[in-house]
């Protein structure tokens, strides 16, 4: 995966969070022992970030059609959670979704202010306690080294924690993207130094300190550690794990064949680590190679952005996996092996020719919220003046009965269409 950094074309104005919880529990000297489901776990929802023009002006509309598709796909099996920039973006997320023939009954839109869209990389980790409490682990992101606007994204997981009633976990002394990190179903964590361990993200730990942090908040007990190798402002992420090496359960290691590793600046050392793999109790894994593209990767718009595509990008959703896919010969074989890899799922295509200049493909842009952690929340925000018929009654957000809707503001109304976040005032 090739992060391109962004020249700023406009600071970002964010109005910070909505919240609909007052409270926000955080603890910065957490004890105990966490475990993060494996992604192919069963999910609750999805999380994704909107686009936005807010931080960089433009660019935004090309992109959001690839979101409105990958809603469209993960609401067969799952809620699907999106986070807008500020309220007045809320409206139009909501009208491209159901002009798109979204089940709007399984979307939710809150309002985190963000600086961009990878919110696999500075969104809400979820992991339980050993009590059996989930939490959101609330990582240090730092925009990759310091290469992007990143005060908003920072705070989006405190943000999602306060809306949907969960404590986060204050872990600012690590920086962690969640694209860095791979999970096996049985311990096994792979990562490259080069996304974690450097300079620019944890300059004060040790690589044995790190394995003891992710160790107690993600649960694993093994590691395949790569060196990966510093990209610049080429690649910002510093060679995350993602974007070449996934797991499938416990015995299937998911790559590329040693040409197009090459290809993709994954060096022999790191390819040999690659090939002779085992998980924690000591067996190979399967390997299955995926392709790349046959030819370097166009825009929409027909620019040739000079570089081949990864397929190892995918998402795992409960009824689908998200594919990306670049209008390329190779899309249909990369579908193909994927859908064998999860015979219980769907394998669906999702363009990502427009995203892929900025840097990443449809596993960057989602995160999964595992079954079971609770989402308190109220269902999706509607539109201003679509209210229903007959209503049992409205509440302002610290749970106190209106009898009219307030002049402005939060409130929640609950009628025979269910609960429904509403924001007095707007248009």
């Amino acid at each position: 995966m090739k992060r391109h950094s962004r020249i700023l074309g406009s600071q970002s104005t964010g109005l910070g969070c909505a919240f609909l919880s007052v409270l926000i529990l955080m603890s910065t000297d957490a004890v105990g022992q966490y475990t993060m489901p494996p992604e192919e776990a069963p999910h609750e929802g999805t999380w994704l970030q909107w686009p936005h023009n807010f931080t960089y002006g433009s660019g935004a509309e090309m992109v959001e059609p690839s979101w409105v598709a990958m809603t469209k796909a993960l609401v067969a099996g799952e809620r699907v959670h999106i986070l807008a920039y500020d309220a007045g973006s809320v409206a139009p997320i909501a009208q491209q979704l159901e002009t798109a023939g979204v089940d709007m009954g399984q979307v939710d839109i809150l309002v985190c202010a963000n600086d961009d869209f990878w919110v696999r990389d500075n969104g809400p980790l979820f992991v339980q306690d050993d009590l059996g409490e989930w939490v959101i682990l609330d990582w240090g992101f730092n925009g990759w080294g310091g290469d992007a606007p990143f005060a908003l994204d920072d705070g989006v997981p405190t943000c999602v924690a306060g809306q949907i009633g969960l404590s986060a976990l204050d872990l600012g002394f690590m920086v962690l993207e969640g694209g860095s990190v791979e999970l096996d179903a049985s311990g096994t964590l792979a990562a490259t130094r080069s996304s974690i361990t450097g300079e620019d993200r944890n300059p004060g730990l040790s690589e044995a300190e790190i394995e003891e942090h992710l160790a107690q908040y993600l649960g694993v007990d093994h590691f395949i550690w790569l060196d990966g190798q510093f990209g610049g402002s080429e690649d910002i992420t510093d060679q995350h794990i993602d974007a070449f090496l996934r797991f499938v359960g416990d015995h299937t290691l998911v790559t590329m064949n040693d040409a197009d590793l090459d290809y993709w600046w994954v060096g022999p050392e790191d390819r040999a680590i690659i090939g002779g793999a085992i998980n924690a109790v000591g067996q190979p894994y399967t390997r299955v190679d995926l392709p790349l593209t046959a030819g370097p990767v166009q825009t929409s718009t027909g620019a040739n952005l000079g570089i081949r595509g990864s397929y190892v990008n995918y998402y795992v959703g409960n009824a689908v996996v998200l594919v990306p896919h670049y209008a390329d010969p190779m899309d249909e074989v990369a579908l193909g092996l994927v859908q064998s890899l999860y015979p219980n799922r769907e394998a669906v295509g999702i363009d990502c020719r427009d995203m892929f200049q900025w840097g990443g493909m449809v596993h960057c842009v989602t995160q999964q919220q595992p079954l079971g952690a609770p989402f308190s929340s109220q269902s999706l925000p509607v539109r201003h003046g679509t209210i229903p018929a007959a209503l049992y009654g409205r509440w302002d957000i610290m749970g106190r009965k209106l009898l009219e809707p307030p002049s402005s503001g939060v409130y929640i109304e609950v009628g025979p269409q269910g609960r429904h976040m509403r924001f007095a005032g707007a248009e």
